[in-house]
């Protein structure tokens, strides 16, 4: 019985993408997270929820190292990646984010055609030898954010001419194509109608057969559809983690019952 705990326990440590533990981040006097430890999970979509201002997306930039950006911030702890700790000084936050691709609350294409858009990152990574292989490289990222039908006959236009969730399409098409182990979502249908949102919500769901997918989402209705794990902020704290189907309908914490039912929010 033993034994097979311990394999238990092995094959759940290797489904492990990415490691935090006592994770803070500051900005400037401002403590924005206070010792965050989670385990996030490979091929599965964990949804972070919770009140605007409690943290979920100050972690989730943590995850690719987007608060670099910010002078202010200060982040302590150790996310690992593969086991690999990602704020070590040798890590390359360039490379990081090939690794861990990110998809913004607002579409934001280049200004630049619908094919560059995609080429961009095997472009600058070095991904293809020659234009046949970045060609392909392109066509397999729009149809894998199920693009590809709407765009095949008009690559060279400009991406911007898009509707707003064929644009996100894209945006998810250009992250997806530096070939990422990891894609982190930042409130990815906020700015979407409700048909949209739907495409990109299936969408989600079959990119978790080839990554890690982490979203942030105000939706608990969304978190629900599209998460297998779920995360619930409030006031800093991760305060409670676990199968989706439990945060929502057999919640441990108090306040995970306060939000969910919309008492606090």
């Amino acid at each position: 019985m033993n034994d097979m705990r311990i394999l238990e326990r092995a094959v759940e440590q290797t489904d492990i993408k990415i490691s935090a533990r006592k994770v803070q981040v500051h900005y400037g006097e401002k403590h924005a997270l206070k010792d965050v430890d989670v385990d996030i999970l490979d091929k599965t979509v964990t949804a972070f929820i919770g009140p605007s201002g409690c943290g979920k997306s100050t972690f989730l930039r943590c995850l690719n190292r987007m608060n670099d950006t910010i002078d202010s911030c200060r982040v302590d702890g150790r996310i690992a990646l593969d086991g690999e700790d990602i704020y070590d000084k040798r890590v390359d936050p360039v490379q990081l984010r090939a690794r861990v691709g990110m998809v913004f609350q607002k579409p934001n294409p280049f200004p630049k055609s619908i094919y560059d858009n995609v080429a961009y990152g095997p472009r600058i990574h070095g991904l293809a030898r020659n234009r046949a292989e970045l060609d392909e490289i392109v066509e397999k990222s729009l149809r894998g954010a199920a693009l590809w039908n709407e765009v095949k006959d008009r690559l060279s236009e400009p991406g911007t001419g898009l509707s707003g969730g064929q644009q996100q399409r894209l945006c998810i098409a250009r992250a997806v194509a530096t070939q990422p182990e990891v894609l982190l979502m930042d409130e990815p249908c906020s700015a979407l109608d409700p048909i949209a949102t739907s495409q990109v919500e299936d969408l989600i769901d079959h990119l978790r057969e080839q990554f890690s997918v982490v979203i942030v989402t105000h939706s608990m209705q969304q978190a629900a559809r599209v998460s297998q794990k779920t995360a619930f902020f409030h006031l800093g704290n991760l305060v409670e983690y676990a199968d989706t189907d439990d945060i929502f309908t057999r919640p441990r914490d108090p306040r995970t019952e306060s939000y969910i039912s919309g008492r606090i929010g």
